[in-house]
């Protein structure tokens, strides 16, 4: 035997109100829809009958109660039986269950939303087709009846009337009904009023005739104020013709939070869908907020956001696309404002650029980068350079920029979001392009070695200087390099890193994962070997051979500059010991000055450095 659901109303409402709309304000828009579908399709019938909504509140009414009339086509009893009994059931599918296109409404359950703050709804009808008027009333417990209506309504449509619940009735009120009512009707194109207010403009302000284009973007930059709070930089119009979208959008005069939710405001048909979309453009394209009215993209159920199906994955797409345009056309227009656009709105256009040519031309061309040549474009960058080198932080920058300038190395901050990746792509504009990662161990192949007297002459002050580093993993070298006032430099290249790391893990691991490392870290010094991958099999500056056929790791090495007259005092001491004291001061000066980390044996091989200089200072200054 079949049987009918029995569908507990009370538990529906409160599934509408919990989980399905955010907030009991959606009555007025439900209510709304409802009334501007009703007028849509009496004028399919008769092109000429009013368009025309009233909203009498309490205030108005009298009686503690809201009505809504609208001039709209009415239901016959029939009807009344079939559609507002039903729930899920619309008058607005064709035959088939698809949505008609000419109707806001699709899912046959706006009228429920009204039992949100309502207690009783009571819809007073005539059909425009002929048949008396008929009077529904529905229950927040799930009664209704249907009855003769006790007169007559004098026109053609229907009156909807609210009772409110206890403790909502604020919901009903004059001030909030005009605020909800001008909110989600503004651009309807049916009269609506409050009382004898008419709270809509009726209008989509992008396809309004003004007398010029400046009147259009004054009034425009005004509307953008109105909603989002900002004059904006710029305005472009926005078309998508297989999603019935137009619109604009309003560029932000401000640097924006690329995480922050897009916030645009959708209109479907003219009824606003929601303010707080944030899927409707590319993620990249957090610089605006926009306003459209589309006729083809889906609402959720809830309308209050859109359905993600294909279609607006395509009209993403193509929004994408108009944004990138307006860019590419203000590069070859307005340079000067281009430039206005990317010095707030830098990260956004740097996102574009990862994946799409005509960015990357735009940033390459236009957009100054930190340079050890000081601020420069890409473009500027490939001229004075053969080759593209980048540094893999701001501090890796901060340390070596001046070295490498003084060098005649060109080296480009790659600590920015999207620069390194931006960097990388320079080859699809230009194939014969280089770009490569600066390896700071690269830069000593720049310096200027000693003279073999002087570096006969430096042997002993070498090895002390080698012994005094042991203990930290780190080789001692001298070289003369600019500039001159630079005393020590830490250099360690990547391979160094990737040993030093490993090296760090095996000390701290215990057990069977101590013996994996080791299987890992193949190739390995013990930790207070001087070896390294040096010519020769010895470390520069050091005086010990690897063990034989042992395939040692680079280790970080501390180049002490020659041209500095620290260090050439140092060097002059002849005592080892003090010699060492002090290149221990300058090792910890040169990792404090680079920006690398200090581990605890650094700290306290610098404080060991400066407590023993100390002593020495004071013994000297107490026998003098």
């Amino acid at each position: 035997m079949e049987r009918a659901f029995q569908v507990d109303l009370r538990g529906v409402v409160d599934l509408l109100s919990h989980h399905l709309y955010t907030s009991p304000r959606v009555y007025l828009r439900e209510l709304l829809q409802n009334a501007a579908d009703a007028i849509t399709a009496r004028r399919l019938l008769d092109p000429g009958a009013p368009a025309l909504v009233s909203i009498e509140p309490p205030e108005l009414t009298g009686d503690g109660t809201l009505r809504m009339l609208d001039t709209g086509i009415g239901l016959t009893e029939a009807e009344v039986h079939e559609l507002l009994a039903t729930i899920g059931r619309s008058s607005k599918r064709d035959d088939l269950g698809f949505a008609r296109h000419e109707f806001l409404g699709q899912f046959g359950i706006g009228l429920l939303s009204c039992f949100m703050v309502a207690s009783e709804v009571r819809v007073l009808t005539r059909s425009a087709r002929g048949g008396p008027t008929v009077l529904w009333i529905g229950h927040a417990d799930g009664r209704y009846q249907v009855l003769p209506a006790p007169e007559e309504r004098p026109e053609r449509g229907t009156t909807v009337t609210l009772v409110p619940r206890p403790g909502l009735e604020q919901w009903l009120e004059a001030e909030t009904v005009i605020s909800l009512a001008s909110l989600f009707g503004d651009l309807l194109g049916v009269h609506v009023a409050v009382g004898e207010r008419q709270v809509n403009s009726g209008a989509l302000p992008w396809r309004r005739d003004y007398r010029s284009a400046d009147a259009r973007t004054a009034a425009l930059s005004e509307y953008a104020q109105r909603l989002f709070g900002f004059v904006p930089f710029e305005i472009i119009d926005l078309a998508v013709p297989e999603a019935g979208l137009t619109g604009v959008a309003f560029v932000l005069p401000t640097a924006a939070n690329p995480a922050a939710q897009g916030g645009h405001r959708v209109y479907l048909r003219r009824m606003l869908l929601t303010e707080a979309v944030d899927r409707l453009l590319p993620e990249w394209a957090f610089f605006v907020r926009c306003v459209v009215d589309t006729g083809e993209l889906r609402p959720t159920a809830s309308r209050e956001g859109l359905y993600e199906d294909d279609l607006l994955a395509a009209t993403r797409d193509a929004l994408g696309v108009q944004l990138k345009d307006w860019l590419v056309r203000l590069a070859a227009t307005a340079p000067d404002r281009l430039l206005r656009f990317l010095a707030v709105h830098h990260l956004g256009v740097k996102a574009i650029a990862q994946h799409d040519l005509e960015m990357l031309r735009i940033v390459d061309y236009w957009w100054p980068m930190e340079t050890s040549a000081g601020p420069m474009t890409l473009a500027a960058f490939r001229r004075q350079f053969p080759v593209v080198r980048y540094t893999l932080s701001s501090d890796e920058f901060r340390a070596l920029a001046g070295v490498a300038s003084a060098q005649g190395i060109g080296v480009i901050n790659g600590g920015y979001a999207y620069d390194i990746e931006i960097m990388k792509r320079l080859p699809h504009l230009d194939p014969a392009v280089r770009v490569q990662a600066l390896d700071p161990a690269d830069l000593a192949t720049r310096f200027e070695p000693p003279d073999p007297a002087a570096d006969a002459a430096m042997r002993p002050v070498l090895a002390a200087a080698a012994a005094a580093l042991d203990p930290v993993d780190c080789d001692v070298t001298m070289r003369a390099f600019d500039p001159p006032a630079l005393p020590a430099l830490y250099l360690v290249n990547r391979a160094a890193i990737s040993a030093q790391e490993m090296r760090q893990a095996r000390a701290g691991a215990e057990g069977i994962w101590s013996d994996v490392l080791a299987s890992l870290d193949t190739g390995s010094a013990a930790p207070g070997s001087t070896a390294s991958a040096a010519p020769g099999g010895t470390a520069p500056g050091s005086t010990g051979p690897m063990a034989s056929g042992q395939l040692a790791p680079p280790r970080p090495q501390l180049v002490l500059n020659l041209r500095n007259p620290v260090v050439r005092r140092i060097a002059d001491l002849g005592d080892p010991s003090l010699a060492g004291l002090g290149v221990q001061a300058l090792y910890g000066q040169a990792l404090l000055q680079g920006h690398h980390p200090m581990r605890p044996d650094d700290t306290a091989l610098l404080n060991r450095s400066l407590l023993g200089l100390l002593d020495w200072a004071t013994r000297r200054g107490g026998a003098g």
